[in-house]
């Protein structure tokens, strides 16, 4: 598959002059400011620790989120540049902020994949981005990784609720501001604790600490509990940088250009916005920021793909060439097991950034839609899986695993069944059925609740779990 280059890693600086809109004392504080390995914050330091860990060979990660391993988080902590105390029993990556934070970047960099299925993905390092990501200077590195999270950074990545990405800007931006010039005192405060875990929560709290904007007082957890803040301080580097980069946002145009830009990029599923966005801002009190990240844009690729659609134990294996739409291989799946066309449907997989994507119906509000999305367009490699979500009542949940892609055949198509196995469930049951289905549920409810509590304790006491889904105050 051949990869074109979305920018050439060089961006036109606007001439305006920022600096009547910083009081004197902001501007001296950015042009004294220097980027090195020791500053500002550790954010430079704790990504190459990061990339080292990874190294050539990978790391092992979790089914769902793709999380780094359970057992490796102790030791990743310990190698951060500020590591964190908790007293949690079975820790997961959520209850580690500051490495929550840098997964969260790193993935939406665009640096890393996923390989494999199931419990054996990795997570590996795109040489040819890594290769751009070193080819920058410290100023030039620092920049794209703020950047990144800024307008890259969906909080869905890590499993968290945020909805579109630059929710970060808005909420990182109104929790810094917030933070009263005395300090911000969190220790003993249930609440302010609790209320600062979703907003702008404890990964992007650390991300502005790693960051050099904000200085985080830490203390000993208390018992059973995780990450305890005693008190939050704005730097002068962060009051002088919220104001720079707030700059360029004031107007409301411009700002709704910013958000309609994200929005676009989202919508197309590659999250790819090009690098520099801040670039005419920032470049006057750091002129060493002269090249961006060069990162690769997928292209059509041709073939026929070979799709295995299974609904439970029941499935269908099916041809269909790259150059038809989601929408026809969405009819082919209902035809292959006897649905009838009168619902909505969402097709959803994760892409290469780690975030989930949504390609809709053509008669819904929301774009993308399928009739649009060509199916050598979508970005699932060979055994990866999406689903296909038809008629949002009964929720017909289809897995969609993409088994391989062919080369381009003329003599297919259109799309072709070329195996089954089971049979087809009823799109519809009677009344009569469902109340018959109600009274044996009925009869077992015992056996059934006697499972949930089974599952429940694998959950709480294997490796199989997630820590993205879970709602609970780790850091309490």
């Amino acid at each position: 598959m051949t990869s074109n280059k979305k920018n050439s890693g060089k961006k036109k600086v606007n001439k305006k002059n920022v600096n009547n809109e910083l009081t004197p004392e902001y501007q001296k504080i950015l042009h004294e400011q220097v980027i090195d390995e020791n500053g500002p914050g550790t954010i430079l330091r704790d990504f190459e620790t990061l990339l080292h860990l990874i190294g050539p060979e990978g790391m092992p990660v979790s089914s769902t989120y793709n999380f780094f391993p359970i057992k490796l988080l102790p030791q990743l902590n310990a190698k951060m540049a500020h590591p964190i105390e908790i007293d949690l029993k079975r820790p997961q990556q959520k209850s580690y902020p500051y490495i929550h934070g840098l997964y969260l970047v790193l993935r939406a960099t665009g640096m890393t994949y996923v390989e494999g299925t199931g419990t054996k993905q990795r997570l590996f390092l795109d040489e040819k981005v890594l290769e751009s990501w070193r080819s920058l200077n410290l100023t030039e590195r620092y920049f794209t990784l703020l950047e990144t999270w800024l307008f890259k950074g969906n909080p869905e990545i890590i499993g968290e609720r945020g909805g579109m990405t630059w929710n970060a800007i808005l909420n990182g931006f109104q929790f810094f501001q917030k933070i009263p010039a005395k300090g911000l005192k969190v220790a003993s405060d249930k609440d302010k604790e609790r209320s600062i875990s979703y907003h702008p929560g404890f990964y992007a709290v650390a991300l502005l600490d790693m960051f050099g904007f904000i200085s985080v007082q830490q203390s000993k957890p208390e018992s059973g509990k995780g990450w305890h803040i005693n008190e939050i301080h704005r730097t002068p580097l962060g009051d002088a940088f919220l104001q720079l980069i707030a700059s360029p946002l004031k107007d409301l145009e411009n700002f709704w250009d910013y958000m309609d830009e994200m929005e676009e990029a989202e919508e197309e599923g590659d999250g790819n916005i090009p690098f520099g966005k801040l670039q005419p801002t920032i470049q006057p009190f750091f002129p060493e920021w002269r090249n961006n990240l060069i990162i690769l844009e997928r292209v059509f690729q041709d073939g026929v793909y070979i799709f295995k659609v299974s609904l439970g134990s029941i499935w269908r294996r099916i041809a269909i060439p790259g150059k038809m739409y989601l929408d026809n291989l969405s009819g082919s799946i209902l035809n292959a097991f006897d649905f009838d066309f009168d619902h909505l449907y969402q097709f959803t997989y994760k892409t290469r950034f780690g975030a989930p994507r949504n390609i809709y119906h053509p008669y819904m509000d929301e774009p993308p839609w399928a009739d649009d999305v060509l199916i050598g367009e979508i970005e699932l490699k060979p055994n990866k899986t999406m689903t296909y979500l038809y008629d949002f009542g009964d929720n017909w949940e289809f897995q969609v695993k993409l088994e391989r892609i062919d080369p381009p055949d003329p003599k297919i198509k259109k799309p072709v069944i070329l195996e089954s196995h089971g049979e087809a469930p009823e799109q519809y049951h009677s009344w009569d059925e469902d109340e018959g289905e109600e009274e044996y549920e009925d009869e077992g409810d015992d056996d059934d609740e006697e499972e949930d509590d089974e599952g429940e304790e694998e959950t709480k006491d294997g490796d199989k779990s997630d820590d993205g889904g879970k709602d609970e105050n780790e850091n309490g």
